[in-house]
């Protein structure tokens, strides 16, 4: 006989042979129990089936949505990624125009230092004048020897007349900002209009300044200086280096906008 699930046996007890059942309503119910039982058994497979097929589908879903949450994140951060590109080839254009701008600036006061070498050709081949730049500044040297008289601040003649060549070509510039530096060798001078040298080469830079007013130039726009010895460009050990360091400098101003920005710069 088929085993029984506990509950069939329970009606198999039920319908036990007696005196009311026939054998064969007996074995009828029996087969349709064991049918049933098989017939329950299917279901519990295919329930069993559809429950790890279900599970197998939460499984794939739990996947695809990782997958989806890492593609969203990776989106995230390319989108990210872009935006920092972005931002760099931003900063970069700006530092890109920031350089063409300073190029363009130094080009420009390349291209003045070379007018003002042409223009002043003739003094500089006499020696009476140098134009050179220093510190990123456009410097026109002048002998002192060339303008005063030893230990003098009043112009010479022929300082007057050398002076004037310089001036007359300035004045294109006469809107930009010049300082006129006065310089000496290491030699102490005590008279009674100068003390020292301090006194001596702010007096000749001074008078520079007021020779350039009178061309035409705006006081705003000049500034006098004396370095006395203290800024020597030789050694004051022989007479040509003390012959160089007496000089009047006169110093080209460069523009703000013709410089980088310090301000950023410092940051």
């Amino acid at each position: 006989m088929p085993s029984l699930k506990p509950w069939a046996a329970v009606v198999f007890l039920a319908l036990a042979p007696s005196g009311c059942v026939s054998k064969s309503t007996h074995r009828k119910v029996l087969d349709e129990l064991a049918t049933t039982q098989g017939d329950l058994e299917r279901c519990q497979a295919e329930r069993d089936e559809q429950a790890a097929k279900l599970r197998a589908t939460e499984d794939e879903l739990n996947e695809t949505r990782s997958a989806r949450d890492a593609e969203a994140k990776a989106r995230q951060q390319a989108e990210a990624q872009l935006d920092e590109l972005q931002a760099n080839l931003e900063t970069t254009k700006d530092e890109l125009a920031e350089l063409r701008k300073q190029r363009e600036a130094t080009l420009k006061r390349l291209e003045a230092f070379r007018q003002l070498n042409e223009k002043f050709r003739s003094l500089v081949d006499t020696g009476k004048l140098a134009v050179q730049f220093r510190n990123g500044q456009m410097v026109l040297k002048l002998p002192a020897g060339v303008l005063f008289p030893s230990g003098k601040a009043t112009l010479s003649k022929d300082g007057q007349a050398a002076l004037k060549e310089i001036v007359d070509v300035l004045l294109q510039f006469k809107d930009r900002r010049f300082v006129v530096a006065g310089h000496t060798d290491n030699r102490k001078i005590r008279t009674r209009q100068f003390k020292d040298n301090w006194d001596l080469s702010t007096a000749r830079a001074t008078t520079i300044v007021r020779f350039m007013v009178d061309a035409g130039f705006d006081p705003k726009n000049l500034a006098a200086a004396g370095y006395g010895e203290h800024d020597p460009i030789a050694s004051n050990d022989t007479p040509e280096g003390r012959q160089l360091n007496r000089r009047i400098e006169i110093i080209l101003v460069p523009d703000l906008s013709e410089l980088p920005n310090l301000t950023q710069q410092a940051q």
